[in-house]
């Protein structure tokens, strides 16, 4: 397996394509996507599907135009549905965990509800593509409608039950880097600890 790592737009938004042989999947195809294709031609990658970790504009930007030219669908939390612009029949609505083969990689989608309801982490072997849910030291915004710390707090706890040695891939190339792992988290986030030492009082500091 691997992993190309484009960072796009004015956000430093973080789009991945995961190449397994000659075929693919994108992760937030946003922003640009010829630079998007010319990862796709140079490698030969036939992508089978896109996968957005969330709703938010900044993470499907221009992303329909990757879903008509490749013929495929994009896969979203259902809750987020409704927060994009993208045609409902262009996607596959997810809820709850659910375990899927694509592009002959088993991929886990966790749903990890928090920066929105419909929020999800999706991993891949030992590596994590945690969207906007959990960054590098720090973790997503809490006070957009769409989101709820106390379902922050509990995703939170979930991710850090993961291998220590997890792979995590952020949705933005925020703090220090957008690659980290579940032990850094735990030992550098202070976030994460609080979720996972004071849940009563996590919101209180969002």
């Amino acid at each position: 397996m691997k992993i190309y790592t484009l960072q796009l737009g004015q956000m430093g938004n973080c789009t991945y394509i995961v190449q397994k042989d000659n075929q693919g999947i994108v992760i937030d195809p946003s922003w640009n996507m010829r630079k998007i294709y010319k990862i796709l031609e140079e490698h030969l990658i036939t992508p089978k599907a896109v996968l957005f970790t969330h709703g938010h504009y900044d993470h499907l930007t221009d992303a329909q135009d990757l879903l008509e030219t490749y013929k495929i669908k994009g896969y979203i939390g259902k809750e987020d549905i409704g927060l994009t612009t993208l045609p409902e029949d262009f996607l596959i609505a997810l809820e709850g965990d659910c375990c899927l083969q694509i592009a002959g990689m088993k991929i886990e989608f966790i749903h990890t509800p928090g920066h929105t309801k419909g929020s999800y982490s999706i991993k891949i072997g030992n590596v994590l593509f945690s969207g906007d849910t959990l960054f590098c030291s720090s973790i997503g915004r809490t006070d957009f409608p769409e989101s709820n710390a106390k379902d922050m707090q509990k995703s939170l706890v979930r991710l850090s039950k993961l291998p220590k040695e997890t792979l995590v891939y952020t949705g933005h190339a925020y703090g220090p880097s957008f690659k980290t792992t579940i032990e850094e988290e735990l030992k550098n986030n202070s976030f994460m600890q609080m979720a996972i030492r004071e849940p009563k009082t996590f919101g209180d500091i969002l």
